[in-house]
């Protein structure tokens, strides 16, 4: 499996949303070979518990089905570094700047997300939204 591609938060939502297009896609990206970060899982796991109303048990399931599909990297100081400068140099979200930062360090070269701008290149990183088209 090739895990040369991050996917933002957003991806993994899909994947138990209404939209069954977007769910598809999403699927086909993470069974393409993907990256994850910590704060991706966290911020996951809010939305599913708030937002879908999931059980923890259904949580722990979906979390333990994305843990065993996806590389997952952790949020480090460096991470963190990164991040905070990224968000000044480009005028992202702190959250933003983290994702693309932990794609930066796990060496993706690129981060599927519907939130920031499809084809914008930051720090080797080009962002593709796996929706559009």
């Amino acid at each position: 499996m090739s895990v040369n591609a991050f996917v933002d938060t957003n991806v993994l939502v899909y994947l138990l949303g209404q939209d069954s297009r977007k769910a598809e896609i999403g699927k086909a990206r993470l069974a393409e070979g993907a990256t994850v970060s910590v704060q991706a899982l966290n911020e996951f796991a809010n939305v599913a518990r708030r937002k879908m109303a999931l059980s923890w048990d259904e949580l722990d399931d979906v979390l333990s089905v994305l843990r065993s599909v996806c590389a997952v990297v952790p949020v480090t100081v460096e991470t963190h570094e990164r991040g905070v400068a990224l968000a000044r140099r480009h005028q992202l979200s702190v959250y933003d700047a983290m994702i693309v930062a932990a794609a930066r360090l796990a060496g993706c070269a690129t981060l599927w997300s519907e939130d920031m701008q499809d084809g914008a290149t930051l720090d080797g990183v080009t962002i593709r939204d796996p929706f559009r088209g």
